[in-house]
């Protein structure tokens, strides 16, 4: 077999990994960023001009930011040099600038491409920036991670921020098609085997050229289906990483989801959480927040469900606690919705950071001793419980405010029967208002 290879001229690449024999050598083989790279691109427009502005290149792992940079390079005539921020120090980056300073007295420029630009610190960071400036280099700086809260603001003022997407399945069938080409021969896989591969890859190109190596290397006598497919292929984790973005993208699709009263794509994002590896009381806490901030009061049993829910998990642990959180999340996803309560106690802590100090009122202080007694504490007071109706409309702000309308309910839910009542006890309040002077 390896003399059949050798004769076909495949030997030599054969011993190198699928996803290297496959890189790009043009900017047009590059697929799933046609957003960035076609000729009204951004990127596009760049490489039509051959004028290459510093750039940072944010998106997954797999997607081709290494093989774009070196491309650009070579589109643009440029010299290409490349660290590592995991690898490298602040000697490797003063060497990669000494180096660049030198092509550009002998007129030739740079592009610098720094992978995990992220992992830099912030003061080696700011050490790119008057070469950047001065023009010494060109930089292409790589991340996975979210610029705006990885990358300093200096550096990033100079320079773009270019998203590049997981690939779709259409990209990757591109990918698989190249392969098939470089084997001779289709992938030994029925199509919904290929389906499933596509979907083990998670939109890293990278790691589907991996997978695809892996089946061809099998060599079966027969395509495998999806059930034979599984049992040599690992599934990928999904891409989740607790401290960073995905973190909180994925608590805000949830969020968002429950508050759209979306329960599948709420069970979705709790699911992707939890397969994730997150925390499942950080989950619980978020399904208790959500249960005062968008349904309160129209419908005060979401609060106690969602506790119930995390002392459940507390009780029962994993996995089997996991549905009680599932329980709590299609309770909230099809309550009716209310943010009444959490906008009126916004108006509150702003209302009580203007006014500062400001006593209760007098008739609403105990008067335990003849002195308070003197200075009017308790004054005008009237026991609620004693009078029609049980409300006596006396108003509890401070006297200098007066009586303030800081809780709005909807006609949702519970809340609703809240409407009517709250207007009659605020109409008596105004009747029955105390001006100081009466006190």
């Amino acid at each position: 077999m390896s003399d059949l290879f050798a004769a076909s001229g495949l030997g030599e690449e054969l011993n190198r990994p699928l996803a290297d024999v496959l890189r790009p050598t043009r900017l047009d083989e590059i697929v799933g960023q046609d957003h960035l790279l076609a000729h009204d691109g951004a990127i596009g427009r760049m490489v039509g001009q051959k004028r290459l502005s510093s750039m940072i290149l944010w998106g997954p792992p797999g997607v081709g930011k290494t093989s774009l940079a070196r491309l650009l390079a070579d589109a643009c005539g440029m010299e290409f040099a490349a660290i590592s921020a995991v690898f490298s120090g602040v000697a490797d980056l003063r060497k990669a600038f000494e180096a660049a300073a030198q092509l550009r007295a002998m007129g030739r420029s740079t592009l610098l491409f720094v992978d995990e630009i992220h992992r830099f610190n912030r003061a080696q960071q700011d050490g790119f920036l008057p070469y950047v400036e001065a023009g010494t280099v060109t930089l292409v700086g790589a991340t996975t991670e979210n610029p705006s809260f990885e990358i300093n603001g200096a550096l990033l003022s100079r320079a773009r921020v270019f998203v590049l997407k997981r690939l779709d399945g259409s990209g990757l069938e591109v990918l698989l098609a190249r392969a098939e080409a470089f084997y001779g021969r289709p992938a030994p896989l029925t199509d919904d085997a290929r389906q499933l591969l596509m979907a083990m890859a998670d939109g890293d190109g990278r790691h589907f050229l991996s997978l695809v190596e892996e089946v061809f290397a099998a060599m079966p006598a027969e395509p495998l289906d999806p059930t034979a497919l599984g049992r040599f292929l690992q599934r990928r984790a999904p891409a989740y990483d607790k401290n960073k973005d995905e973190h909180y993208n994925l608590i805000s699709a949830l969020h968002k989801s429950v508050r759209a009263s979306d329960p599948d794509a709420a069970l979705y994002w709790l699911a992707r959480m939890l397969q994730g590896g997150e925390d499942p009381l950080f989950i619980a806490r978020r399904l208790v927040r959500m249960a005062s901030e968008d349904i309160g009061l129209a419908d005060p049993t979401a609060l106690r469900v969602t506790v119930a829910a995390r002392d459940a998990f507390e009780f029962l642990g994993a996995p089997e606690g996991e549905l009680a959180l599932a329980q709590a999340t299609l309770h909230l996803a099809c309550a009716p919705k209310s943010n009444a309560a959490y906008v009126a106690f916004k108006k509150a802590q702003a209302l009580a950071a203007q006014t500062g100090s400001e006593p209760p009122p007098a008739r609403f202080l105990n008067a335990p001793t003849r002195l308070m007694k003197e200075q009017g504490y308790g004054a005008g007071y009237v026991y609620d419980p004693d009078t029609a109706g049980g409300v006596s409309g006396l108003s509890g702000f401070p006297d200098h405010i007066g009586p303030q309308d800081l809780y709005q309910p909807t006609d949702t839910g519970a809340e609703a029967r809240i409407i009517d009542k709250l207007a009659a006890w605020r109409a008596l309040r105004l009747q029955t208002l105390i001006s100081p002077k009466d006190s």
